[in-house]
């Protein structure tokens, strides 16, 4: 199949499909309730299940039960309803269980606006469950790339048996670009014969496979944490992933961008090259694990003198950016988050004022 000109939201909702997961229960909230739209169609279409739940948290715990049968499922929402499932993403995570998230983002604190933004940062990579659990957090900077994230994330959640959510922002969503669908990412289901709760572990066992997040113990609950802890470490040595920009020039400044943001400042950086001002770029397609190591190796070039993180947030990946240059160099921040994109123009002053 070639290119077709789709609308980031459907394109989402298609990948999935592709990718195996016929089971999609959701709750309707802009920027994205066109997931819901598009596969209230699709998955009748491919004998599929398309559930719209009473609420968020009801959705969260439908997908619990789904990942804990180990039937590949998946979700879609903005950000106060993401925020809603934290409660089930927690205990999804405390289970072991795979299932995948999809955030695209909306303004906020609060009920916020519907237009473009990145303020779930630190929600999606810090804290978006209680008890210090984690998930594999990926981020697109367009169209076919949500497509490639979404298509890799039910493998990778497999593989960690571990929750994965795709960052996205309602731009993404809502834009219109050619994709198209890889079949090498839709790989086949893992076994889960020795966990999943579809009976006995082996067929002529008599142990059942028992998917729970209740350790009353406190030396079980604490070899559970453990456990967790280890698959976010293998994370952080198998699935770091980033782009760099103009890095082969000697540029004095570094920008550290993700997503959306991250095209605004390639077009940034080429009319600055124009002028005669060489700038970096390293961008992060992975926020948890962070490229921490490659983004201060960028920074340690002889030429640049400042890092700064452009974000559609009040200044929320600049503390990793931060904690990546280790005070080598003096890191700033500029952004927006209210709904407006920041433009090339004020990219361009942004850059301009750190008068390196």
């Amino acid at each position: 199949m070639g290119k077709v000109l789709m609308k980031g939201n459907e394109a989402i909702g298609e990948a999935a499909i592709r990718a195996g997961c016929l089971n999609y229960f959701a709750y309707p909230i802009t920027p994205q309730s066109e997931v819901a739209e598009y596969l209230s169609r699709r998955m009748p279409e491919v004998g599929g299940v398309f559930l719209q739940g009473e609420s968020e948290v009801a959705v969260s715990y439908m997908i619990f039960g789904a990942a804990a049968a180990g039937a590949r499922v998946f979700t879609t929402s903005s950000s106060p309803g993401i925020s809603l499932m934290s409660e089930g993403v927690s205990y999804i995570t405390a289970a072991q269980c795979p299932a995948v998230f999809v955030n695209i983002m909306r303004g906020g604190p609060g009920l916020g606006g519907i237009l473009p933004s990145q303020a779930d940062y630190l929600q999606a990579t810090k804290g978006i469950g209680h008890g210090g659990c984690r998930l594999l957090v990926m981020a697109p900077a367009g169209v076919q790339e949500a497509v490639e994230m979404v298509m890799m994330a039910f493998p990778l959640a497999e593989k960690y048996r571990n929750p994965v959510i795709i960052l996205g922002d309602g731009l993404i969503g809502q834009m219109m670009e050619p994709v198209e669908f890889p079949d090498s990412l839709g790989s086949e289901p893992s076994n889960k014969d020795d966990w999943a709760t579809t009976g006995m572990d082996t067929r002529k066992s008599t142990k059942r496979n028992l998917v729970r997040s209740l350790f009353l113990d406190p030396k079980q609950l604490n070899e559970n944490n453990l456990v967790l802890k280890a698959k976010y470490e293998r994370m952080k040595e198998e699935e770091i992933r980033y782009e760099k920009y103009n890095t082969d020039s000697d540029y004095k400044v570094l920008i550290v961008s993700y997503g959306t943001m991250s095209r605004v400042c390639k077009t940034a950086i080429d009319q600055l090259k124009e002028e005669g001002l060489e700038v970096g770029l390293i961008r992060p397609q992975t926020l948890f694990p962070f490229p921490e190591i490659a983004v201060r190796k960028t920074a340690e070039k002889d030429s640049c003198k400042a890092v700064i993180s452009i974000e559609m947030s009040m200044g929320q990946m600049v503390e990793d950016v931060q904690m990546s240059i280790q005070g080598k160099l003096p890191v700033s921040w500029y952004g927006k988050c209210g709904g407006d994109i920041p433009t090339p123009e004020e990219v361009i002053d942004a850059v301009k004022g750190l008068n390196v």
